[in-house]
């Protein structure tokens, strides 16, 4: 095994974010502009060279993946690429592979998931309202998206889900998304709108930070915090009442980076060290040039040992992002 990756405030990265593509079947409003323009296929990584780049994380210490978009799950053949990464399940290399998805895609290929070592996923559903649910996303079905939800626990994944706090939006919906989840045995997952890439409206008419929103939940519900940890940077609460949990991920009222142990390479093969820095590294340029995988490893522990301390996520006047990227580009 090659030395394992570590930034200079001695923080090991154990977790990669590979994004497979920066398409989406959906328009949330607090993700994409309506109108979007998205890579074409040819700047897009191979499942080869994808598969290749997490080879070399994962021989320098990275022992979970969580593939992203966009929506992973729109990507054509994208069962194949879990199918090379599965060997490192059983080769022992990789401790845990999981991807994060909206859920409109996940019915019909939760069965092959499972059956290529992924146990749990994250499935982002920000209202049980069908016609809000079509609103937040731009004519989303929540029907498909509860359909994939049902057919994972069919298959025997574990189910989280994620809802972003809107404005005007969640604090009506929060009772029904903890009773629904909970009732189903998931963990659901708050988290604040995050300042990435030109929406076409104001996100400060979005964002209703999660303090506020927590002492809503306390009015009916109570919580008791835990110092439990999955690899991310929620921080959990137990509902006394239904048992189940409750995460909150704070980018915006509380930076949450002092033990990140996570790097993000977008689907064109753009390392970035910091979610909320400009920090990058081309690994593309290196497969693409002749490269090989020592090459590869150099410069993701170079950029590696250059991650910030942390981010320093802001709105700026008239809603404008910190960062011209979008998420769907960056991998979520």
């Amino acid at each position: 095994m090659a030395v394992p990756f570590a930034d200079a405030f001695g923080r090991r990265v154990k977790y990669l974010r590979l994004s497979v593509t920066d398409r989406c079947d959906l328009r949330c409003r607090y993700c994409m502009s309506e109108t979007m323009e998205f890579l074409p296929s040819k700047q897009l990584l191979s499942f080869e060279e994808l598969d290749r780049i997490a080879g070399c994380f994962i021989a320098c210490g990275v022992e979970t993946i969580r593939v992203t978009g966009g929506e992973p799950l729109v990507r054509k053949e994208i069962v194949r690429l879990f199918r090379g990464l599965s060997r490192h399940l059983s080769s022992g290399g990789l401790r845990e592979l999981t991807l994060t998805t909206n859920g409109t895609q996940l019915a019909r290929h939760a069965e092959d998931l499972h059956a290529l070592g992924v146990r749990r996923v994250n499935v982002s559903m920000d209202s049980l309202d069908p016609e809000k649910y079509a609103t937040i996303t731009r004519g989303g079905s929540l029907a498909r998206v509860l359909e994939g939800i049902e057919a994972a626990r069919r298959a025997g994944l574990a189910v989280k889900l994620n809802a972003v706090a809107l404005k005007g939006f969640t604090e009506t919906e929060i009772d029904d998304l903890i009773g629904f989840a909970h009732r189903g045995g998931m963990t659901l997952t708050l988290i604040e709108t995050m300042p990435l890439g030109e929406i076409g409206s104001d996100r400060t008419d979005q964002f209703l930070p999660l303090t506020a929103l927590r002492r809503q939940i306390e009015q009916r519900w109570t919580l008791v915090d835990l110092v439990e940890r999955t690899g991310g940077p929620a921080r959990y609460a137990r509902v006394v009442e239904t048992g189940g949990k409750i995460g909150f991920i704070t980018p915006m009222t509380h930076n949450f980076c002092g033990d990140c142990n996570r790097v993000r390479v977008t689907a064109s093969g753009v390392l970035h060290a910091c979610l909320g820095q400009e920090n990058a590294v081309d690994l593309r340029r290196i497969l693409r040039g002749g490269g090989e995988d020592a090459d590869l490893i150099d410069a993701i522990g170079s950029a590696v040992s250059g991650k910030p301390r942390g981010h320093d996520f802001q709105i700026g006047p008239g809603g404008r992002p910190s960062l011209r990227r979008h998420m769907s580009a960056t991998g979520g």
